[in-house]
């Protein structure tokens, strides 16, 4: 544990951060996820553009990195066009 007053703050902050960038890793998968099973199922183009709209906030809040969001955003536009025929 640190003994440092800016330290303790430091470590705060960093919790805080953690959590609110899980959460939002965690809602990245799960739009993912829900685009894929509405392609499967009929018209997902909702879900995807949501999905697609998420990775872009993501991505400006450096939450993941900006290839690593565009890589994504391939990959499920990509597999939602096979699903798609």
């Amino acid at each position: 544990m640190a003994n440092i007053r800016s330290q303790i703050k430091r470590n705060r902050q960093t919790e805080v951060r953690r959590q609110r960038n899980r959460a939002t890793r965690s809602e990245l998968r799960t739009r993912i996820k829900n685009a894929v099973d509405a392609a499967e199922t009929g018209d997902g183009t909702d879900e995807a553009a949501t999905a697609i709209q998420r990775l872009d906030k993501a991505a400006a809040r450096r939450v993941i990195h900006r290839n690593t969001a565009a890589r994504r955003k391939s990959r499920l536009q990509k597999r939602l066009n096979r699903l798609a025929q």
